[in-house]
């Protein structure tokens, strides 16, 4: 149950088997195994994968249905985008379902014309590029990149864009830098509309990655406990020692008292409440401090051998580290956060919000 200013709903029996359905299909489709054998590829993605991510409508959520899409909003969206956490799913989901795709919504005529039937289907990957980041996550495999360039929203083909591809602790995460030539026919917003549309997408990236976060966090503490069960010490489990309980719970804790804020955020972007921008940092804030502790904590627990390459846990420690800052650090957030507060005019935060799934 969600509650919101004296709004009350909670997550439908058809969100709720969406989600089941897709934690099913990744647990068998994306395994530790499976993101791995990518690295090894070229391009470290696997077009089969999004085909069949496509095909459960994973990637049409937030696409209106006049263009193929299911016109849902961010609501239904967050519990997709916590499962695609829990599994380390190396995919650009993020940059093309969660703020791809609805950006391109927001800006309407032929530009969405043209790629939103693209994206619901799985024929076209999007890519962003925005102030808060100097690289470009996924650009090498986008069809179309959505950059942002001295005050102006352009819609750029990958082919008429020159990349650099620059080094990241996850092997999973392809980053590069973009260059290309601003031009009347690449852009399509600027001044005011294109700072809205741009200040409305990094506020679903920030959400989508929290929401990845509270996924992430979950899963290094099922990979912990396990660990601490199997691991002896003094003849006995190390998972029954007080001070290891305490460490996981500690992360438990933190993790569930992020879940509801992502939650409340995702109400904020689809409704376009006041304190969106707040909501989603708050989201964004505590959710980073949970993946943090989580990829902390459960590297203490496997002792030396949580730093070794081969066992699973470095998988979702390097992604928790790699997207931190992807759409805004935890400090820029707290500041965002801090000056909403401290400016009269400002929107005030939207506590006493509870949240179940």
């Amino acid at each position: 149950m969600l509650q919101f200013l004296g709004v009350q709903f909670d997550f439908s029996e058809d969100q709720r088997m969406f989600r089941d359905n897709l934690r099913g299909f990744l647990e068998k489709e994306c395994t530790p195994e499976f993101v791995r054998l990518l690295w090894e590829t070229e391009t470290g993605r696997s077009p089969e994968l999004w085909a069949k991510l496509a095909e459960l409508g994973i990637l049409g959520v937030l696409v209106p249905e006049v263009h193929g899409g299911l016109g849902m909003n961010e609501i239904d969206l967050v519990l997709l985008l916590e499962e695609t956490g829990r599994v380390a799913l190396p995919e650009p989901i993020v940059e093309t379902a969660a703020v791809g795709a609805p950006l391109l919504a927001e800006l309407e005529g032929d530009v969405a014309d043209e790629w939103l039937p693209k994206v619901a289907t799985g024929e076209a990957i999007l890519a962003v590029g925005h102030r808060l980041s100097p690289v470009v996550v996924d650009a090498h495999v986008a069809d179309l990149l959505l950059l942002q360039r001295e005050g102006a929203l352009h819609a750029v083909p990958r082919d008429q864009a020159q990349l650099t591809a620059q080094p990241c602790s996850d092997a999973s995460r392809r980053l590069f830098t973009v260059e290309f030539t601003p031009s009347a026919r690449t852009q399509v917003a600027d001044g005011d509309r294109a700072a809205t549309l741009m200040s409305a997408a990094i506020d679903r990236g920030a959400l989508a990655v929290a929401a990845q976060q509270v996924g992430m966090s979950h899963r290094m503490v099922e990979i912990a406990v396990e660990y601490a069960k199997q691991r002896e010490q003094f003849g006995k489990p190390i998972g029954s020692f007080q001070a290891i309980k305490h460490m996981l719970a500690t992360v438990q804790v933190k993790t569930e008292f992020a879940r509801p804020l992502v939650y409340r955020a995702s109400h904020s972007i689809a409704h376009d409440v006041p304190s969106r921008s707040i909501d989603v940092s708050q989201a964004n804030a505590a959710a980073s401090d949970a993946a943090n502790l989580a990829a902390k904590t459960s590297l203490q627990v496997h002792g030396a051998i949580g730093y070794t390459w081969e066992v699973d846990l470095h998988l979702w420690m390097k992604r928790a580290w790699a997207v931190e800052a992807a759409w805004g650090s935890r400090r820029w957030h707290r500041r965002r956060i801090a000056e909403a507060v401290l400016d009269s005019d400002a929107s005030a935060p939207s506590f006493g919000f509870s949240a179940r799934a």
